[in-house]
C-alpha cells in the first residue's frame, strides 16, 4: 500500500521556515548525541583513570540508558501537555551541566551521577524532535523527516568518533569533555530565542489535562494500541546491536578481541556511522514512498544483523578478516534506521495529543534491549576472562525474543490500521464543503 501524497486536512504547510525551526531542535539533539556516545570512545581512558573493570566500566552507559528508557513515558507527557521548546531546554541544560560534570568527575561515583544528568537530560530531545517535526511538516513528510532526524543524530556520534576521541588523546580528558560542553550552552541559546511548537494558525486543540487521571488515560490508551507496542518491539529488536557496539564495547572488541589498532579501529566505528547515515536517507525515502516496507525492512535488517553477528563470532581464525568486520560494521550501521521504522508503526496509531507518550513508549524498547546487553556483555567478560565470542552472543537472545513478539503484534497492527485508515476516508468524505 502506498502512503497518500496529497497534503491532509490541517496539515502544517512545511517550507523553509519549517525547515529553519526544525533544525534548531534538531542542533539540541545532534550536542545530546555527541555527549551520550562520548563514552564510546572514551570506554578505555575511563577505565584507567577510574581504575575500573569490564562491569563497572559498563555501569556508566548502563546507568544512562537506564535513566534515559526510564524517562521515555514521563518526557513523552511533558511533551503533550508543556510542548517542545519548554522540554527541549530543559533537557539541554541537563545534559550540558552532566557532560561538565564527568570532565571534571574525581571519582567512579560522581562520573556515575554525572551520566545520569547526562542520560536525563538526552531522554528529553528525541522525543520532541518527533513531535516538532508533526507540527511543522506535513503528515506525508513524517517517516523521511523522522529518519532525516536519526541521521543528523548519527553526525553527533560522528562528531565523538572522530573530533572528540583526537581532543581526547591530544588534550586530555577534562579538557576534552570541558571543551564539548560549550556546544550545549550554545544550542541552549538558539532555542530559547528562536525555537516555537508550530507555526501559526496550527495551534494544537485544547486538551483538558486532570493531573494522575490525565496520565493513566494517556499511557494506557497509548499502550491499547497494537501499533505502539509493535513499534517499541521493532525499536526494541533493531536499535540495540549497533548502540552497544558505539557506545561502549565496540572499540574493545575491535582493540583487544580482534587485535587492531585503535586507529583502525575508530575508522570501522565510524564506518558504522556513515553506513547509518545513508541508510536512513534510503530507508526514509522507501518508506514514504512505499508504506508496507517499514515490516519487511525491519525484519531484513534484524536477520542480516544476526548473520553478520554470527559469522564474526564464530570465524575459526585467531582474529576475523578485516573484509569481514568491514562488512559487519555496514550492516550495523542499518540498525539507527531501521529502529526508526518502529515510530511509523506508533504514529498513525494515536491521534495528535498522545503522540509524545506513544513515541515515549516506543524509544523505551531499544534502550532497554541496549542497557540488558551492555549489562550481560560485562558481565559474562568479566565471567569467562575476557572471552568476546561469548559475551557477545548475548545480542542473540534479545534479537530472539524481540522477534516473537513482532511476529506476535503484526497481525492485530496491521488490522487496526487499516480499520483507522477506512474510518479516516469515511469522515473527510463526509465534511460539509466550507
Amino acid at each position: 500500500m502506498n502512503r497518500p501524497t496529497t497534503t491532509l486536512p490541517g496539515d502544517p504547510p512545511g517550507g523553509r521556515r519549517a525547515v529553519a525551526v526544525w533544525s534548531i531542535g534538531v542542533a539540541v539533539y545532534f550536542v545530546a548525541v555527541i555527549f551520550r556516545t562520548s563514552l564510546g570512545v572514551a570506554g578505555l581512558d575511563a577505565a584507567d583513570r577510574f581504575h575500573v573493570n569490564a562491569s563497572a566500566l559498563s555501569t556508566f552507559s548502563i546507568l544512562q540508558l537506564l535513566v534515559y528508557a526510564g524517562m521515555q513515558i514521563p518526557v513523552g507527557l511533558l511533551v503533550d501537555r508543556l510542548g517542545t521548546k519548554k522540554v527541549l531546554c530543559l533537557g539541554a541544560v541537563l545534559f550540558t551541566a552532566g557532560q561538565l560534570g564527568f570532565a571534571f568527575s574525581p571519582s567512579y561515583g560522581t562520573a556515575l551521577a554525572s551520566r545520569a544528568l547526562l542520560g536525563c537530560g538526552d531522554a528529553m530531545t528525541f522525543i520532541s524532535v518527533l513531535r516538532l517535526g508533526t507540527r511543522w511538516f506535513p503528515a506525508r513528510r513524517g517517516p523521511f523527516v523522522a529518519q532525516l532526524a536519526g541521521l543528523v543524530g548519527m553526525a553527533g556520534n560522528l562528531v565523538s568518533t572522530l573530533v572528540l576521541a583526537r581532543l581526547l588523546h591530544g588534550l586530555g580528558w577534562t579538557p576534552a569533555f570541558a571543551g564539548s560542553a560549550l556546544a550545549g550552552a550554545v544550542v541552549l541559546v538558539l532555542a530559547l530565542l528562536f525555537l516555537k511548537d508550530h507555526p501559526e494558525g496550527h495551534e494544537p486543540e485544547p486538551f483538558p489535562h486532570q493531573g494522575a487521571a490525565y496520565v493513566r488515560r494517556q499511557i494506557v490508551e497509548a499502550w491499547r494500541e497494537p501499533g505502539t507496542r509493535l513499534g517499541m518491539w521493532v525499536h526494541f529488536t533493531t536499535q540495540f546491536p549497533a548502540m552497544v557496539f558505539l557506545l561502549l564495547w565496540g572499540l574493545p572488541f575491535l582493540v583487544q578481541a580482534q587485535g587492531l589498532s585503535r586507529a583502525t579501529a575508530g575508522e570501522l566505528l565510524t564506518l558504522v556511522v556513515l553506513s547509518n547515515m545513508v541508510v536512513g536517507l534510503v530507508y526514509g525515502q522507501v518508506v514514504a514512498r512505499h508504506h508496507a516496507a517499514r515490516l519487511p525492512l525491519a525484519l531484513g535488517t534484524v536477520a542480516a544483523t544476526a548473520v553478520m553477528w554470527a559469522l564474526t563470532l564464530a570465524w575459526p581464525g585467531a582474529h576475523a578478516p578485516m573484509a569481514l568486520l568491514v562488512v559487519l560494521c555496514v550492516v550495523l550501521g542499518a540498525c539507527g534506521p531501521a529502529s526508526m521504522l518502529g515510530f511509523d508503526f506508533a504514529r498513525p496509531a494515536n491521534p495528535p495529543e498522545r503522540q509524545g507518550t506513544a513515541s515515549g513508549i516506543t524509544n523505551m524498547g531499544g534502550f532497554i534491549a541496549s542497557m540488558t546487553t551492555l549489562f550481560a556483555i560485562g558481565v559474562l567478560l568479566d565471567a569467562t576472562g575476557d572471552d568476546y565470542s561469548v559475551a557477545f552472543c548475548a545480542v542473540f537472545v534479545l534479537q530472539a525474543l524481540g522477534l516473537t513478539q513482532i511476529l506476535r503484534l503484526r497481525g492485530r497492527a496491521a488490522r487496526r490500521e487499516r480499520e483507522r485508515l477506512v474510518a479516516s476516508r469515511v469522515e473527510t468524505v463526509h465534511v460539509p464543503a466550507a
